[in-house]
């Protein structure tokens, strides 16, 4: 097997831990919330529809929770640069969509639970975190700014959703088509 290579040509530098542990965190409250949110918009309304959306809201404030930590852990310890053979593998294009993406991703991250929450209080629904602690609302109630802010969170959701698919995606092409060893970062 001439030049092929399943390990990295490059050692790959980790990320933080801490950043390590919100990635995986964050992603599953990603991905579970968005499914959340798919299945309650339909129900009837319910006890059931009403308690799926305290659960929706609640994980929407751990998000922007996990957010605002993944931020600041980002701040505090960059994360490791691109090693340089696999940046230089990388078409222009591609380079381009990493970056992209991870900004696209921490934007989306604090818009798509912020949107939720303004839609919550102009729909005049407060947000009570884990029905315990009242959240303070955004804006007055006012119905038509709710069906605006409701269809800017909806949008919001399904552009998140679409670049954490883009995210993965390239993440598995990385580990199984380049074999380049980038994924073992967030390992």
């Amino acid at each position: 097997m001439s030049g092929f290579s399943v390990t990295p040509v490059t050692p790959v530098t980790r990320y933080h831990p801490l950043a390590r542990a919100l990635h995986g965190l964050l992603g599953l409250a990603l991905v579970g919330n968005f499914a959340l949110g798919l299945y309650m918009v339909d129900l009837p309304f319910s006890p059931t529809r009403l308690q799926l959306y305290s659960w929706h809201k609640w994980l929407g404030v751990l998000v922007l929770a996990f957010s605002a930590v993944r931020l600041l852990t980002r701040l505090l310890a960059p994360p490791p640069a691109l090693p340089v053979a696999i940046e230089a593998a990388m078409p222009v294009w591609q380079r381009w969509a990493h970056h992209a993406t991870h900004v696209g991703l921490y934007l989306l991250f604090f818009a798509v639970p912020l949107l939720g929450w303004a839609f919550s209080s102009a729909a005049g629904f407060p947000v009570v975190l884990f029905g315990l602690w009242p959240l303070p609302d955004f804006v007055p109630v006012n119905e038509p700014l709710s069906d605006v802010l409701k269809r800017l969170h909806a949008w919001a959701a399904y552009a998140m959703a679409a670049l954490v698919l883009l995210h993965v995606v390239g993440a598995l092409k990385h580990h199984f088509i380049d074999r380049d060893g980038l994924l073992a970062r967030m390992r």
